[in-house]
């Protein structure tokens, strides 16, 4: 018996079979990996996931497995070299953008003592549960989004608008949005 996922999953690719199985919707309180999904969301502003899912090694590679300590200190030889990179989305604003978030970023653990303190209080600490019965429930933002955004915004974030900040919502488990379909939505 094949077990039913959020309609989102298509059925013969397994790349984003086991992103839904393994990873989407975890709660992820990692620093590392909680910046390495708010980058990779930006990056998809425009495109489908399964663009950056597919580039998501080469983006490890090309961005020093998404360490701010190292990327804060990008000058302009590294930006132009990423912006030939194939293995990545070769759009400058979108990889400027990544320099800039790491500084805000290592800003924001100077200021919280880490940014998953920071971060996870725009859902109270705790993962926000949903039922929805089909994807066309499920909306693209919600006013904690909304703040998440503005706030991200002030702090000197880009690519941070209130859609991506929901989809990096969902992608880290600060929402379950895992349809009542979905054998995932029962492992709550």
């Amino acid at each position: 018996m094949t077990k039913r996922r959020c309609g989102w999953v298509p059925e013969n690719d397994q790349l984003y079979i086991d992103y839904h199985d393994y990873e989407w919707g975890k709660p992820v309180y990692d620093d590392g990996k909680l910046f390495e999904m708010l980058i990779l969301e930006g990056a998809q502003a425009g495109l489908s996931w399964i663009t950056i899912l597919r580039r998501r090694e080469g983006y490890r590679k090309a961005f020093d497995n998404f360490d701010p300590t190292i990327i804060q200190h990008y000058d302009e030889e590294k930006i132009q070299s990423l912006v030939k990179n194939e293995g990545i989305i070769r759009n400058e604003r979108k990889i400027r953008s990544v320099v800039a978030n790491a500084k805000s970023f290592l800003k924001i653990q100077e200021e919280f003592g880490s940014f998953q303190e920071y971060i996870w209080r725009f859902v109270g600490a705790r993962p926000m549960m949903n039922s929805w019965n089909s994807i066309d429930e499920v909306p693209a933002v919600t006013k904690e989004s909304q703040a998440m955004s503005k706030d991200l915004k002030k702090r000197g974030f880009n690519f941070v608008g209130p859609t991506i900040c929901y989809a990096f919502m969902q992608a880290t488990g600060m929402v379950m949005d895992h349809t009542v379909d979905c054998f995932r939505y029962h492992e709550k």
